[in-house]
């Protein structure tokens, strides 16, 4: 693990206030993993990570397990911990669960005019990205397209098991070396699902919700396919 990013986890102490807790470690570590900081396959070293951090090795262990639990993170025996290496049913399975979790979400939305700000501002988020061609940022982007979806459920719950699928599908991302084929086409797809909805035509708004979703899989899994052995 390189110097400079022990250093840059090092600044992430602030995040952890006066009461460290195992969950707080491992909401750092979740971020970082899902920014691709630690890539699939790395393995985590507990006395890098605890030392940059400032926590014992037995809060360190505790948010490991936390973060294998959700699947970010693998045991591997006498080896230590790594970040996961989806293999393609992962992905497959992933998408499987994003297009129950967001599709019921918009079926379920109710008479409009819904309340699309956080939606809207991940459209263009996405959009300055792709302006300044900062193609992870546009995947960013696009995973906040999505959250933002899901969270016009008002579902504290829910949210929270769309931030660990999606954390899951980065690690995906993070293996696919052309970020610009896998997200640009889909910035005006996000236009089009926003536009559906402002005019309050629900049922369209899923309908190509549900068509995006299956060809985002679809892509994906082609290129995911090229670069992870099938036996993973």
């Amino acid at each position: 693990m390189a110097t400079e990013e022990l250093n840059a986890l090092a600044d992430d102490r602030a995040l952890l206030g006066r009461t460290s807790t195992a969950e707080r470690v491992a909401d750092i570590l979740r971020s970082r993993i899902a920014d691709g900081f630690f890539p699939p396959g790395t393995r985590l070293s507990e006395d890098s990570i605890g030392g940059a951090l400032g926590v014992s090795r037995n809060t360190l262990r505790e948010a490991f397990r936390l973060l294998t639990h959700e699947r970010l993170l693998e045991h591997r025996l006498n080896r230590g911990v790594f970040v996961r290496v989806l293999s393609v049913d992962d992905v497959e399975d992933i998408y499987r669960i994003r297009r129950m979790i967001e599709c019921a979400v918009v079926r379920s939305l109710g008479e409009p005019p819904y309340a699309l700000d956080g939606v809207a501002a991940a459209v263009a988020e996405g959009q300055r990205a792709a302006k300044a061609r900062e193609w992870k940022g546009v995947s960013t982007a696009n995973i906040h397209f999505h959250r933002e979806l899901v969270a016009l459920a008002r579902s504290e719950r829910t949210d929270e098991l769309m931030r660990s699928v999606l954390a899951e599908l980065r690690l995906a991302f993070h293996v696919v070396d052309d970020p610009r084929r896998l997200h640009e086409p889909y910035l005006a797809r996000n236009v089009q699902i926003v536009q559906t909805l402002q005019e309050g035509r629900r049922d369209d708004a899923e309908g190509l919700l549900a068509a995006y979703l299956d060809d985002s899989r679809d892509g994906l899994v082609e290129v995911y396919g090229q670069r992870v052995p099938a036996d993973r």
